[in-house]
């Protein structure tokens, strides 16, 4: 299907103006400003869990999108800089802490963290509080940014600090940490005993996840906060060098790496032996994950509008689904390498995707979840479906 070419100019140094001023600001904030995040969602026992832009953990129950739940993070009263807290309340507005990372289910247990450093777990059904790390009164940590992952009973999370930290699931209490040279942004992967993670100091991290101790690390020449994939022994990570590497998972010993036009910021995906990336070039790229070597590229003449791909793409059936930033919701068939747009939003999109009972769901900026059923094309019907407002009333 071809389409007019439109190109999108300003969007990537719009994007990079405004990681530049959160990494370099930090918690300082400016009156009125209000928390925006970019929480992808998680589904447990057909309840879809996300972190809203109005700073709340918020539960869906998708049987009749109602919201169940609507939880705000806790905000510790004290001052600080231009009248903010250090957890980003401003003076004389509404406290509301961004929540940037997908919150985590496990054991009737919801885990969230926010930008004001802290990391809560809940009942997944009542959103009783069931603790929070640091403890109360113990102060705050700095952003978290990326996801979390539950292994074993123990939680593991980066932070802004330059910190990668392991948690007891049940307790909140540390079991260890491990400090790199930098902010971590990124979420890690565990896979067999082995946590991996990339940091701003432009280093890939193997970690042993039992102790936090180093088995090798992988320095690149750009920043890392897409999370790693692992797939049979070897680590896909991109870098904001617009490289993405391919490394032996035991030993980080490089096997291939593949350059494109710009940074790679999200996770890529493979599906039927094919790796799939998408890129802030506007391109999506479609590489042999053995070699490294080229399939496909899609781009300018197959994409409705040129955009960067930001976004944790998702892998259903032998399909793989894009959404751009400005809003285009993507599929490609990997049998085919055919793609075609699902939907336009007037949203943008910077949140993972998340597919369950095949419907693709994700947050916009105007604090909605977005519905497309990605078959609902093959029958002549509309794929978008209605949103749903987390906007509390």
């Amino acid at each position: 299907m071809k389409f007019k070419k439109i190109k999108i100019f300003g969007l990537v140094s719009l994007l990079v103006t405004a990681i530049l001023m959160l990494a370099v600001f930090g918690f300082s904030c400016v009156s009125g400003l209000a928390a925006v995040g970019w929480s992808g969602g998680v589904v447990a026992n057909n309840t879809l869990y996300v972190g809203s832009m109005e700073g709340r953990l918020v539960s869906v129950n998708l049987n009749d999108q109602s919201i169940l739940r609507a939880e705000p993070l806790k905000v510790q009263s004290q001052g600080g800089l231009f009248g903010c807290s250090s957890a980003l309340s401003c003076g004389g507005g509404t406290s509301r802490v961004p929540i940037y990372g997908t919150p985590v289910v496990s054991d009737n247990v919801v885990y969230v963290a926010g930008y004001n450093g802290k990391i809560f777990a809940y009942n997944a059904l009542n959103f009783a509080e069931k603790w929070e790390y640091p403890s109360v009164g113990a102060g705050y940590l700095q952003p978290f940014v990326g996801g979390m992952v539950i292994d074993n009973n123990k939680l593991y999370i980066g932070c802004a600090n330059s910190y990668v930290y392991c948690l007891d699931a049940n307790t909140g209490g540390l079991l260890g940490s491990y400090q790199t040279g930098d902010k971590v942004w990124g979420t890690p992967v565990v896979v067999d005993g082995s946590l991996y993670i990339g940091s701003f100091d432009k280093t890939l991290y193997a970690l042993n996840a039992d102790d936090m101790t180093l088995k090798w690390k992988y320095t690149t020449e750009g920043s890392i906060i897409a999370p790693p994939l692992v797939k049979d022994g070897i680590v896909y990570a991109g870098s904001f060098d617009k490289n993405l590497y391919a490394l032996d998972a035991a030993t980080g010993t490089l096997k291939w790496k593949f350059e494109a036009n710009n940074w790679f910021w999200s996770q890529p995906v493979i599906v039927n032996n094919m790796l799939y990336a998408g890129n802030l070039d506007g391109n999506i790229y479609c590489l042999n994950p053995a070699t490294g070597a080229t399939i496909k590229i899609f781009g300018k003449d197959d994409l409705a509008v040129i955009s960067p791909f930001v976004s944790q793409p998702a892998a259903v059936d032998n399909y793989i689904i894009f959404a751009s930033q400005v809003g285009i919701v993507y599929r490609i068939d990997s049998t085919t390498q055919e793609i075609e747009p699902l939907a336009t939003l007037t949203g943008t999109i910077t949140g993972p995707l998340t597919v369950y009972n095949g419907i693709i769901y994700f947050q916009t900026q105007d604090a909605a979840i977005q519905r497309v059923d990605y078959k609902f094309i093959d029958e002549g019907k509309d794929p978008l479906l209605s949103s749903i407002s987390l906007v509390s009333g």
